[in-house]
């Protein structure tokens, strides 16, 4: 269904004015009266009556299993087959902001591949002084540089362009990850074959069946580029890019080309499929405009929303969510419970990290009426996250790609939510 600016989607769903927000001091919990003996308080239960598994029952600590539902999830019919598809971050089941590796989404062109370090090699060419091949372990000879930064596919979010389309923010925002990488800095690497004055590009090409290839101005290879070989302490995944991958700090994760084989210096950008007939962005006269590699700022709130209702009933809750930006670091985020009418500066966890995703808590005391949960988020450049609405004004309703809108989330009185749009 298409849905013009100015409307509100989902079924007709009406804009109402709600109760705002009565604030909970930070300090304050509630406890459940209890109607009489709790037997898991006064009789011995069996995980306190026998001795558990030894140090060894795991060599590779997995989660308990009360935990298995924490897992990425497809959405069977986006794609025609999942060898070229994406699976999604269960961001609403996750708290703090480093993704675990085992939840962190996947994004292929051709199928995650096999391909060890001792097969490992990787290509500098074209515009240098020397052309050059390393093998994995030359990269880890090299001096290297940590940092955590989010990896967004330029898609996420991008069905909702027409308007409320998936009901979940795992669906809606789960095309995000955000990791601890370490690696050797792509500077480092390209001053090895010393780029010739003429080289203005770097073209950077995958292993894999599909290349990927994308092209870089040379100014961002130079800055905060880095090739990566771990990722939260340990090597990379398979489905991650293992043994190495190019991380692009804050653009989007199409860049972030995973099996990285090639890195050829040019004069000018390739215009390679990747960057052509796809992550272009189509306006509304038709016409698409490329070069958008930033992802500007973005947040959603990922409890309560359409997986996380709300169980408890009236009372104190917490909102949380997550934001980052592409442009710099998050430097607040407002929450709203009634569309956008009112908003209340919600708490950020830790103060925020360029190009890395920030947590933020909103304690909240509900009232048990309905809710229009939005929240939005500000970048240290003073970037404020629109409305879907003032993105379609510039952009129409065709495009795929870099859709940063506000998220809407219809808390209903039973504690269930929907997604439904307020523009």
């Amino acid at each position: 269904m298409t849905h013009r600016p100015g409307t509100t989607s989902r079924r007709g769903f009406m804009r109402a004015g709600l109760a705002a927000s009565v604030a909970l001091p930070a300090a304050a919990a509630m406890a459940r009266a209890q109607g009489g003996p709790d037997p898991l308080i006064t009789e011995v239960q069996d995980w306190a009556r026998y001795t558990g598994d030894g140090v060894d029952a795991t060599p590779y600590g997995l989660p308990i299993h009360f935990e298995s539902d924490v897992i990425r999830r497809n959405v069977s019919w986006l794609t025609a087959d999942t060898i070229s598809s994406i699976n999604f971050t269960p961001i609403h089941q996750l708290d703090g902001t480093i993704t675990p590796a085992g939840c962190a989404f996947e994004r292929h062109h051709s199928g995650a591949i096999e391909l060890a370090k001792s097969d490992y090699r990787l290509m500098i060419n074209g515009l240098v002084d020397r052309e050059l091949v390393f093998t994995y372990d030359d990269l880890e000879r090299f001096p290297r540089s940590q940092a955590v930064y989010f990896c967004e596919c330029a898609a996420n979010t991008g069905m909702e362009w027409a308007g409320a389309q998936l009901n979940g923010s795992q669906f809606t925002h789960g095309m995000i990850h955000n990791m601890e990488y370490v690696g050797v800095p792509l500077k480092t690497l390209l001053a090895e074959a010393g780029v010739k004055p003429e080289g203005k590009w770097i073209f950077v090409e995958g292993a894999d069946a599909s290349s990927n290839g994308r092209s870089i101005p040379i100014e961002k290879a130079m800055d905060d580029v880095m090739v990566a070989f771990k990722a939260n302490g340990e090597a990379l995944r398979k489905e991650h890019g293992y043994p190495a991958r190019l991380v692009v700090p804050g653009w989007e994760g199409n860049l972030w080309v995973k099996w990285l084989r090639r890195i050829e210096v040019t004069a000018g950008p390739v215009e390679s499929r990747e960057e052509t007939s796809k992550y272009t962005d189509t306006l509304d006269n038709g016409i698409s405009r490329k070069w958008t590699w930033v992802m500007d700022a973005k947040s959603v709130v990922t409890a309560p929303s359409p997986q996380v209702a709300i169980k408890h009933g009236p009372g104190p809750m917490v909102i949380t969510g997550l934001a980052w930006s592409g442009r710099g670091a998050i430097t607040r985020v407002d929450v709203s419970v009634d569309g956008g009418r009112n908003w209340t500066t919600a708490r950020l966890a830790q103060p925020g990290v360029r190009m890395a995703m920030t947590r933020f808590y909103l304690d909240h005391i509900w009232d048990g009426e309905e809710m229009l949960l939005q929240s939005r988020a500000v970048d240290e450049t003073g970037y404020v996250q629109p409305t879907k609405n003032a993105l379609r004004e510039i952009r129409g309703e065709n495009s795929i790609y870099h859709n940063n809108g506000i998220q809407t989330w219809w808390i209903k009185k039973d504690g269930s939510a929907e997604n439904v749009e307020v523009s």
